[in-house]
């Protein structure tokens, strides 16, 4: 979902980035899309690349992709420092805030740059005037207040914000959300501009993913709805 709800979401995703995502994960699943001629992507250890190679293959397969090239280090500085814009960005980040060992108190975590409105806005620049932004948005079971953050901050710098959520069963509270951003003020993220029928879905190798869950994502719990729409 974290791959396909914002490829499906573009007219045409040739270039896409993803940062983070060190299982690689994400990677597999956009290199599934037929649109897709480069993948370029930005993990910060590469402990955790190796060891899910070794560990965890049917993840890691896509590191083996001829289109994907790999970097080693900082996703915001990467932003900084790369050239080139992309039609679709996905963060594939840990979670900002982490508790510490009494599990009473938190911090920030290694991820948190990737949460703040200088991270938001370099991610507009990077991406081509249809650019479309997936990133990892917590859970509105455990998290409501930080996503309600990240989304009035998104809002100041993308003209189309919105929130999805799918099942994850590793995750906790078996839930992870998706905050979606749009350059294109005509995007309509609950309306995938690709749909796939059976076969396709097959044929790609697609086993959660179709156009009905596409668009039954944005379809959130009530007190979520009246939260979201009182930012």
């Amino acid at each position: 979902m974290m791959a396909f709800v914002p490829l499906n979401s573009h007219p045409n995703p040739q270039n896409v980035l993803v940062i983070g995502g060190g299982d690689g994960g994400v990677v597999r699943e956009v290199a599934k899309h037929p649109a897709v001629k480069s993948i370029v992507m930005c993990e910060i250890d590469e402990e955790v690349v190796n060891a899910c190679k070794e560990h965890i293959p049917s993840l890691a397969c896509g590191f083996d992709d001829p289109r994907l090239t790999l970097h080693i280090g900082d996703g915001l500085e990467f932003l900084c420092s790369y050239p080139g814009q992309f039609d679709v960005i996905i963060t594939d980040s840990t979670d900002p805030v982490v508790g510490d060992s009494d599990h009473q108190k938190s911090k920030d975590g290694p991820a948190m740059s990737l949460f703040n409105e200088e991270y938001y806005t370099k991610l507009h620049e990077k991406l081509t005037p249809e650019g479309i932004l997936c990133s990892q948005g917590e859970s509105m079971w455990l998290h409501k207040e930080l996503i309600g953050s990240l989304l009035a901050k998104s809002r100041t710098v993308y003209p189309v914000v919105d929130y999805a959520y799918t099942c994850t069963p590793s995750y906790p509270s078996g839930q992870i959300g998706l905050i979606m951003c749009s350059k294109n003020p005509k995007t309509i993220f609950r309306e995938p501009v690709l749909s796939w029928t059976a076969d396709e879905l097959k044929q790609y190798g697609l086993k959660y993913y179709n156009t009905d869950i596409h668009s039954a994502a944005f379809t959130l719990p009530t007190f979520m709805q009246e939260f979201l729409n009182t930012l």
